[in-house]
């Protein structure tokens, strides 16, 4: 009996000292809701949308959708900035424009040729800077501007009577693989990983880009390539380390992607480095020798944007099984899904893509995946085309502004929380903090999701409608803060 009342004491006084801790530990702060939480009562903070990056792919390989064909200045500014304005319009923040697309350049290059496109003469300076213009037009409207690059492509051809261009100056001879339908900087040589390091580091001192953005175009797929040049001399050279030629192949892409990314890191840290592979993870791997899963595993990568570019229900390539691969093997790289605008309205492609509800589909399942956070649409003369009114969708899609999703490695002060929010009359103000840019959101009821209202330099804005609102910063980096207190107006 003593030792059974001994036990009791000593565990009621640890119940009581443990009583005593906890009341002075602080309460754990409540979390910040997220779309799709549910609860039986009224949050008193309002729920705060997915951030959204909303993208376009600006093809130049051959003129596609810019300048297309239209050479000098005046009218090329022009045609851009059309361009712009409607993506403005359609509230796009992000493009994605091809500076590299066969081994040349938009820009006045120590490394590649001016592209054929610009001034209708491979080699030949258009007289302006054409990739200043085209960034500087992009950020007047908010939009990040990612300089969309092919690392290993020089030029196609229809056959092999035909010739390729000559090579730059500065280009060795036996850097280079002649295929019969395509040329392509070789990926087993280590001067070529080296060349491509040098080109995006120039890039990077000359122009402020938001980004650094590959396509899929790694090793070429022989079904379009033609008759292939051997590499099996190269894995003599350069393979002892690897079991098999294709581990050597998918072993030079990895160097060329984590040199890359090293290169960014050391240059300009705040800068995203993206890839777009193709849809099917497995093609990658096997055919491309592209070993994506791998390069988010790394963390070599800041974001991942597939191209599933076939539709729901695609016997062989479904798009949402292809969006659960690569939600599941995307690792803490952000991903954004590529969709395929072109087909729309196509009288050659499948039932799906002759209505545009089938995108509005894709990007619903795309908005309900945990991972991603955006779409990029390809490509920009599509969008403008308006075939069977896929751009008056992307317009009901994107019906409200979105903020940009943090993705890369940040510089900046963490954004402060906006304090002193209050309603005078019609006007919400808040205090300045040091913040750049603020984020207004607003919903007519506390237990659905809110809506961005406008993202804006100033801190004040007038209203226009009954309900509730808050508000948070942005830095430069996209990082946004935590959610000012709710006011109602």
């Amino acid at each position: 009996m003593k030792k059974k009342k001994l036990i009791s004491i000593l565990f009621l006084s640890f119940a009581l000292l443990l009583h005593s801790c906890n009341k002075d530990r602080p309460e754990p702060s409540k979390p910040t809701p997220k779309p799709g939480d549910e609860d039986d009562n009224p949050t008193t903070e309002l729920i705060l949308p997915k951030n959204e990056m909303r993208a376009v792919w600006i093809a130049t390989a051959w003129g596609l959708d810019w300048p297309i064909g239209v050479y000098g200045e005046a009218q090329q500014k022009q045609a851009y900035i059309t361009m712009l304005d409607k993506f403005q319009e359609l509230k796009v923040n992000t493009i994605f424009f091809q500076v590299k697309a066969m081994g040349d350049a938009f820009y006045n290059s120590p490394y590649e040729p001016w592209a054929a496109s610009i001034a209708g003469t491979r080699g030949q300076d258009p007289g302006y800077d054409v990739l200043k213009f085209l960034i500087d037009e992009a950020h007047k409207r908010r939009i990040e501007f990612h300089a969309w690059m092919n690392p290993y492509r020089i030029a196609t051809r229809a056959n092999a009577t035909a010739n390729y261009p000559a090579l730059h100056s500065s280009v060795e001879a036996d850097w280079v693989v002649s295929h019969e339908k395509i040329q392509i900087y070789n990926p087993a040589v280590p001067a070529v990983r080296t060349r491509l390091v040098d080109i995006i580091r120039d890039i990077l001192a000359k122009y402020d880009v938001d980004g650094i953005h590959f396509d899929d175009y790694f090793y070429p797929d022989p079904t379009s390539a033609g008759t292939m040049v051997s590499d099996a001399a190269d894995y003599a050279q350069y393979g002892a380390e690897y079991s098999s030629i294709e581990a050597f192949r998918r072993g030079n892409v990895d160097k060329a992607i984590q040199a890359v990314h090293e290169a960014i890191v050391a240059t300009k840290p705040t800068v995203v480095f993206s890839v777009s592979p193709a849809a099917s993870k497995n093609y990658n791997y096997n055919t491309l020798y592209a070993d994506v899963a791998k390069w988010c595993q790394q963390g070599w990568l800041d974001l991942l944007i597939p191209q599933l570019y076939q539709e729901i229900g695609n016997s062989s390539n479904d798009f949402k099984a292809n969006l659960a691969d690569w939600s599941q093997n995307s690792y803490d790289v952000a991903l954004v899904i590529g969709h395929a605008i072109y087909k729309f309205g196509d009288a050659t492609q499948s039932a799906a893509f002759q209505s545009a509800d089938e995108l509005e589909r894709q990007v619903e399942l795309s908005r309900k995946d945990a991972k991603a956070v955006g779409s990029v649409l390809y490509s920009a003369k599509s969008v403008m085309e308006n075939k069977i009114g896929i751009t008056n969708k992307i317009a009901s899609l994107y019906s409200n502004p979105a903020v940009m999703p943090f993705m890369g490695r940040g510089a900046a002060s963490d954004p402060v929380v906006v304090t002193n929010v209050k309603i005078e009359g019609n006007t919400l103000k808040w205090d300045k903090n040091n913040n750049e840019r603020f984020v207004v959101y607003y919903t007519n009821d506390l237990k659905k999701t809110g809506q961005v209202v406008v993202i804006t330099d100033q801190n004040s804005l007038t209203l226009s409608m009954n309900g509730y609102y808050c508000v948070t910063a942005l830095n430069k980096d996209n990082k946004e803060s935590a959610a000012s207190e709710t006011v109602e107006h």
